[in-house]
């Protein structure tokens, strides 16, 4: 059997490109993103170069409402890998409807997962066949419980997963 796919996922990071934040995000790829095979964002970088603190994997990221306009952050992509597609997008406005809003962008694609931020609010569940997963935010938890990452894992089928980092995470 084939090893499954691991993508790790991150949202509302806020962090700037300095040697603390790097040092973090670097341990985190050497913990929860350990073998990951690509990285998603989506969103509230601050910094888009704190995506270079990750070295082993490809990162993809969508600028969020409180990123610079940088031409290489698109607001929204699809990113197909194997089999599955998954559709990456910060959010705006309200939370209450965010999942209808950022569904509605997406109506034209079939999308297998919906990556999101904004919220700060880790999410995994099913909606209508589509994965709607946000990993909350690993650096500015606003009022959740901890600070966490996602991770999914990609093969006879699609796993989402939480991971609360509050027990290492300085």
């Amino acid at each position: 059997m084939k090893e499954p796919l691991r993508i790790g996922i991150l949202a509302d990071t806020h962090l700037s490109a300095d040697g603390e934040a790097l040092g973090f995000l670097a341990a985190l790829e050497n913990t929860c993103f350990a073998g990951v095979d690509l990285i998603l964002h989506a969103g509230d970088l601050v910094d888009p170069d704190i995506r270079h603190a990750f070295t082993r994997c490809p990162v993809l990221a969508v600028r969020g409402n409180m990123d610079p306009p940088a031409a290489d952050l698109p607001e929204q992509r699809v990113v197909e890998t194997g089999h599955v597609r998954i559709g990456l997008r910060h959010g705006w406005g309200a939370v209450c409807d965010l999942e209808d809003r950022l569904l509605e962008t997406f109506r034209q694609e079939a999308l297998d997962v919906l990556v999101y931020g904004h919220s700060h609010r880790p999410v995994c569940h099913w909606r209508n066949g589509i994965l709607l997963f946000n990993p909350g935010s690993a650096a500015d938890r606003r009022g959740m419980p901890y600070h966490s990452v996602g991770l999914l894992e990609i093969g006879d089928r699609i796993e989402g997963r939480i991971i609360p980092i509050d027990g290492w995470r300085s």
